[in-house]
């Protein structure tokens, strides 16, 4: 259960930490021109999608890549590619596809690049949250160091 919870906070943390820090100060102005967001942003919702979307990333994680007999950088790389991917096509694409912007290019450029900066931070910390081992050798490795 602690690995599961490192891997929520591995995603929450860079990512609220990068998205305030993106989205509300250094390109404010950007995400102004583009007209797309409201004035009064509501942090809460969006810490709890963030919330959300760590609890389902984490157990993608455990489900699939921590049970790869890989390194972690091969692991780290993997779930770079798909966690990017999915979440390019819902905060990225889906947004672009249905909500009115000034610029549906400019936006593209200035999520994608989040999206990879995002993944870039998410993906090794998660790989280092879980490891690599299958469950039932982490099992034993802990409770070997335990007792």
């Amino acid at each position: 259960m602690t690995r599961f919870v490192l891997g929520i906070l591995a995603y929450v943390v860079p990512t609220f930490a990068l998205g305030f820090a993106w989205h509300l100060i250094l390109f404010e102005q950007y995400y102004k021109a583009l007209a797309i967001y409201r004035s009064d942003i509501i942090i809460p919702f969006g810490f709890l999608s963030m919330l959300i979307q760590a609890t389902i990333f984490a157990w993608i994680y455990r489900a699939t890549f921590a049970r790869l007999n890989a390194t972690l950088l091969v692991a780290w790389a993997a779930l770079c590619a798909c966690g990017a991917a999915l979440s390019w096509s819902f905060t990225t694409i889906a947004v672009a596809a249905k909500n009115v912007m000034t610029s549906v290019p400019d936006y593209l450029v200035i999520e994608t690049a989040f999206t990879l900066v995002q993944w870039i931070m998410v993906g090794p910390l998660t790989a280092l949250a879980f490891g690599t081992l299958p469950p039932s050798e982490d099992r034993i490795r802990t409770s070997t160091i335990a007792g």
